[in-house]
């Protein structure tokens, strides 16, 4: 797990740790030093961690004009025991909320499980955001993760969706892209 790292070819223009209105503003990371784990298996440092012990993300573009955040995860989402979404939405979405931010995209191809609870925090972002013409949308979830997201119902709140290269893209095009399917899909005019 030590080789998986979040995406960085946008890191030229966007970088959370230079960004003022990021949680993350100021923080140092090291490329040798394995420090944070899943599962007793180290992650890559360049990793975030924002007070799960067991999942992790990097904030990989945020337009504060278009209101839109780019968030990569990796690990296990826990709901169940560790609250993972409560400590989510506290500590890093109501942040880039109280900023502007009412559109994200979420990288799920590295959330190895998916455990829920109840849905009050998802259902708490998503009228947060959803009068603003705001929405949630996680890609590339595995299989078993995107069978648990929507046995869950959590899917009510929050678009799962499938775009194999969206590394291909930039992250305005990528954001344009999704942008264009959900308000056809939730029908915001």
């Amino acid at each position: 797990m030590h080789v998986i790292e979040p995406y960085y070819n946008w890191r030229h223009i966007y970088t959370a740790e230079e960004d003022p209105k990021s949680p993350f503003f100021g923080r140092e990371y090291s490329e040798f030093q394995f420090t944070q784990t899943i599962y007793n298996y180290y992650i890559h440092p360049q990793w975030d961690d924002f007070g799960s012990s067991t999942l992790y993300l990097k904030i990989l573009f945020t337009d504060y004009e278009l209101g839109f955040a780019v968030i990569e995860l990796i690990g296990e989402w826990n709901d169940a025991i560790e609250n993972d979404i409560m400590t989510f939405k506290r500590e890093v979405i109501d942040r880039l909320i109280a900023n502007g931010i009412i559109k994200f995209i979420l990288v799920g191809e590295n959330i190895l499980n998916f455990h829920s609870s109840d849905d009050c925090y998802y259902e708490e972002w998503y009228e947060d955001i959803i009068e603003d013409g705001g929405w949630m949308v996680i890609l590339g979830l595995p299989e078993q993760s995107k069978y648990d997201f929507t046995r869950a119902g959590v899917d009510r709140y929050l678009v799962i969706a499938d775009i194999e290269e969206w590394r291909t893209y930039s992250a305005l095009n990528l954001f344009t892209r999704i942008d264009n399917q959900v308000i056809k899909r939730i029908g915001f005019d």
